[in-house]
């Protein structure tokens, strides 16, 4: 069996640090929690003051929702393979022949760029990707982690002896 190149997860706190929503969540906890505890310091306490524990149960679960999502999907990069584990009580195992891969592209905003965090595109003629792209979001290291799979990728399709040729539709009516 090939040996393991990387190994990770989309980054739960990558995503709280560097994205808007993160932020986001993380602006709801805190005026729930400084809420809560002002609320709790008066005296009577406010009708409304129920709404703070809500925001802070809220920001709570959207945090938990996001690392479920996260933890149900690891990717696994090896010398010819990206292999995909995926569930948490029901498994599966789906795989990229390196060699397949078409493009591979990173997109990231600016808050991405702050945190080393992006989002990685992968394309290829493999059935994984039949529908569209494979989007890999909250990449820690996306920069580094998108070069070191370009390099795998040419590897893979030079020891294969493949070839990528575009073929291009040429409008041959207008002549």
């Amino acid at each position: 069996m090939p040996e393991t190149v990387d190994r990770f997860r989309s980054s739960t706190l990558g995503w709280l640090r560097g994205t808007l929503a993160g932020w986001g969540t993380i602006l709801l906890m805190l005026v729930g929690l400084v809420g809560s505890i002002w609320a709790l310091a008066q005296r009577p306490v406010a009708a409304w003051a129920w709404l703070f524990p809500i925001l802070l149960v809220a920001g709570l679960l959207l945090l938990f929702a996001r690392w479920i999502q996260n933890l149900s999907t690891t990717y696994e990069v090896t010398e010819d393979r990206l292999i995909l584990h995926q569930g948490i009580l029901i498994k599966s195992i789906d795989e990229i022949e390196l060699y397949r891969v078409k493009d591979v592209r990173i997109d990231f905003t600016i808050i991405n760029q702050t945190a080393d965090l992006g989002t990685i595109s992968i394309t290829s003629s493999d059935e994984t990707t039949r529908d569209g792209p494979l989007i890999i979001r909250d990449v820690e290291r996306a920069r580094a982690r998108r070069e070191e799979l370009r390099s795998l990728v040419n590897t893979a399709r030079r020891n294969r002896g493949v070839r990528e040729i575009d073929m291009v539709q040429e409008n041959l009516t207008d002549i």
